[in-house]
């Protein structure tokens, strides 16, 4: 399932969006990575004999609770969304309405987690048989948390409610090499025509002109008689240039303009190297001073 957002640039996104099971993988690894770290600090504690082992269940659940917090909320602001869970499962969480995502944001969605999830399960563990009804109330908690997602069709909890977010598969990227490939097809369909340097000795700056006067019309509305005129009159120029450089190669009719702009180019450049020796060639009857002294 899809979901649209609306970024500041104005150009929709259509982005997955990430489903029950895969958010639930996500956040089983989360709370294993925290288990582990406060599970680890409470072993040392107790082979350093900080506490007495009474309280060791007390102090590991107090350890849970601030190893957990801190946990949600930096590992999401630091990776943009992101928790270790989420980067496996390739998930992120990403503003709804389309903007950056908040540190107010980002503390909400996982301050309502507690109280979503880790403090009804925390009560329905540590109440015993004596208390069925907060055990209950606890397990319905629970269950009406976990409903709540499917009920919408981004997939929202209360968290995410009320923070304003959603979470969504990270999108695939294009890879580089993918786009060079594609450039390099389309190259080598349309291999740029080349020129030596004496079949630009033919033309001057004049010439040069004409022809860029001629290419910059080509950008005008086209008319449908004027742009069968301008077809044929491209066509004869081709022809009158690739006979006057003895130019061997045939050009093909839909190639006439990459023909063109490619020898104006070269044109171009070659009367900007001559002129910066001394010779300004005005045209093609151009005859240096030099040569008639």
């Amino acid at each position: 399932m899809a979901g649209e957002l609306m970024p500041p640039e104005g150009v929709p996104l259509k982005l997955r969006i990430a489903g029950i099971g895969v958010r639930i993988a996500a956040q089983i690894t989360d709370v294993a990575i925290t288990l582990v770290a406060s599970g680890s600090i409470l072993i040392l504690f107790a082979a350093l004999r900080f506490t007495d082992p009474q309280t060791l269940l007390a102090i590991g659940a107090l350890l849970f609770f601030l190893i957990r917090i801190p946990y949600y909320v930096f590992s999401e602001l630091v990776w943009n969304g992101q928790t270790l869970g989420k980067r496996l499962m390739k998930i992120k969480v990403v503003s709804h309405d389309g903007g950056s995502l908040t540190t107010h944001a980002l503390v909400l969605r996982n301050l309502m987690k507690e109280a979503e999830i880790f403090l009804p399960a925390t009560l329905l563990f540590t109440l015993n048989s004596a208390t069925p009804v907060a055990s209950g109330v606890a397990f319905g908690w629970i269950v009406i948390g976990l409903l709540v997602p499917l009920m919408n069709r981004h997939r929202r909890r209360l968290g995410d409610l009320m923070a304003g977010t959603h979470v969504i598969h990270l999108p695939v990227p294009v890879l580089l090499k993918d786009l060079a490939n594609e450039m390099r097809v389309q190259t080598e369909k349309r291999k740029p025509y080349a020129f030596l340097s004496h079949q630009l000795d033919h033309y001057g700056a004049f010439e040069l002109q004409t022809l860029e006067d001629l290419l910059r019309a080509q950008n005008s509305p086209p008319v449908a008689k004027r742009n069968r005129n301008q077809q044929a009159t491209i066509a004869a120029l081709v022809e009158t240039i690739r006979k006057k450089i003895k130019y061997a190669d045939t050009v093909p009719s839909k190639d006439n303009l990459l023909f063109l702009r490619a020898f104006y180019n070269a044109q171009r450049q070659h009367l900007e190297q001559r002129q910066l020796f001394g010779d300004r060639r005005k045209n093609k009857h151009h005859v240096m001073e030099d040569d008639i002294s």
